[in-house]
């Protein structure tokens, strides 16, 4: 895998820099992080951070041939994009927009995307909106109506990985969450959390990333990171921190996929053995008190 991590400022993400933006993204991805490598010929998966683009990618035809003319037949993209679908046949048509993670292939093809199910309030979309539009309030983004939410959390394919439990955001900081409710035989095989921290400062992404770490940890999954200003990396199912690029670099980190392990406790009854431990020690506590 290798990990893009642009590092392009929020005051340049405008869509009159998508030019220059996209052909930033596009040479930083071909330098490979060892000196003796280069291009994309021996990377099974390229992946960007979270919306990627000041533009929807679907809709513009040459930034998708520009991207699929570098992708070797064997690699695809994974990336952070707006999506969006559009609903009914009125005129004006009526769009609605979802923050997603696409899956592009050589050739420029969108194959995959999931879109974000759980959004955050004020930032992707404004809460009692009527209320909020009448005291001039917005949300951050810049789409009409604010993001739509996804409708099922879900697992993602992407040729040449296992099954990948997909998380925009912060989505990774909600334990038992982040994998989609599947039979035990379609367990995934890591998580891919892709993100944009720079709207929080110094302490919010080192914040960030600790809690995926845990989510890591809890899952007995490796994890993937990929954000913007970063911090990205590559963590095993045990929390470890296996390669990293720091917030605030712009670099490219290449690396293979951790296995995953037998699922722990807590992948198997979230919550359960936090009850039982409170249990334990409330029952400690009593008999303690009961002693003659």
């Amino acid at each position: 895998m290798r990990i893009m991590q642009p590092n392009v400022a929020l005051t340049t993400f405008r869509p009159e820099n998508k030019a220059q933006i996209l052909a930033h993204y596009l040479a930083l991805s071909a330098h490979a992080a060892d000196p003796d490598h280069s291009g994309l010929d021996d990377v099974t998966a390229l992946i960007w951070p979270e919306s990627a683009f000041p533009f929807i990618l679907s809709r513009d035809a040459r930034a998708l041939a520009e991207i699929g003319a570098v992708l070797p037949q064997d690699t695809v993209l994974v990336t952070g994009a707006a999506r969006e679908e559009v609903r009914g046949r009125s005129s004006p048509r009526e769009a609605a927009y979802f923050n997603a993670i696409q899956v592009v292939a050589s050739g420029g093809h969108i194959l995959e995307s999931y879109d974000k199910v759980h959004l955050v309030p004020f930032g992707e979309y404004l809460p009692f909106r009527n209320v909020f539009d009448r005291l001039g309030l917005r949300q951050f983004v810049n789409i009409p109506g604010g993001f739509a939410a996804g409708s099922e959390r879900r697992l993602l394919v992407v040729p040449g990985l296992p099954a990948v439990a997909p998380l925009i955001c912060y989505e990774a900081i909600f334990p038992g969450e982040v994998v989609p409710t599947r039979p035990a035989a379609d367990r995934p095989g890591l998580f891919l959390n892709v993100t944009d921290d720079g709207w929080y400062g110094m302490a919010g992404p080192h914040q960030h990333f600790a809690q995926a770490r845990l989510r890591a940890i809890e899952e007995g999954l490796p994890l993937i990171r990929v954000a913007n200003t970063g911090i990205s990396a590559i963590v095993d199912p045990y929390g470890r921190v296996l390669a990293e690029l720091p917030l605030g670099a712009e670099g490219v980190l290449d690396g293979g996929l951790p296995q995953r392990i037998e699922a722990p406790v807590f992948a198997k009854f979230p919550f359960s053995s936090g009850f039982l431990l409170w249990a334990a020690v409330l029952g400690l506590a009593l008999a303690s008190r009961l002693r003659p």
